[in-house]
């Protein structure tokens, strides 16, 4: 069994049906995997979400395993985003930040943005179609 992180645009194209990502989730689930969000994810999909998606978005968010991010965690994402800087690659905070959360609990990270982290220690899953 594993535990795969999801990254925002992965929840985002399952609640709106795009590019068979429910389904890959529902057969990652079936298999005995954990499915997993963090903070980050949950403010950016609620950032986004429209007043009728709310019901939809309860639902597959309470069913995932959720990640908070402690002191440790945001300190290793600071870390990440200062290191990466100076070798001048700028990443964004969200993304520092949930690349940090896969890092601490040694989780995979399923990603459509395998650009967004670049992290050579950051495990990703294979995405077909990504």
């Amino acid at each position: 069994m594993s535990i795969y992180l999801l990254d925002t645009s992965v929840i985002i194209d399952a609640l709106n049906n795009k590019r068979r990502r429910g389904e890959l989730l529902i057969g990652l689930a079936e298999q005995g995997h954990l499915l997993a969000c963090c903070s980050i994810n949950v403010t950016e999909v609620y950032a986004g979400m429209r007043e009728e998606e709310q019901a939809s978005t309860a639902e597959l968010l309470d069913s995932l395993q959720f990640y908070p991010v402690t002191f440790p965690i945001a300190r290793l994402a600071g870390f990440l985003k200062r290191d990466y800087s100076r070798k001048g690659i700028t990443l964004a905070i969200g993304d520092v930040t949930v690349a940090a959360v896969a890092l601490y609990h040694h989780l995979t990270l399923i990603t459509d943005n395998a650009k967004h982290y670049p992290m050579k220690e950051v495990s990703l899953y294979p995405l077909p179609g990504a």
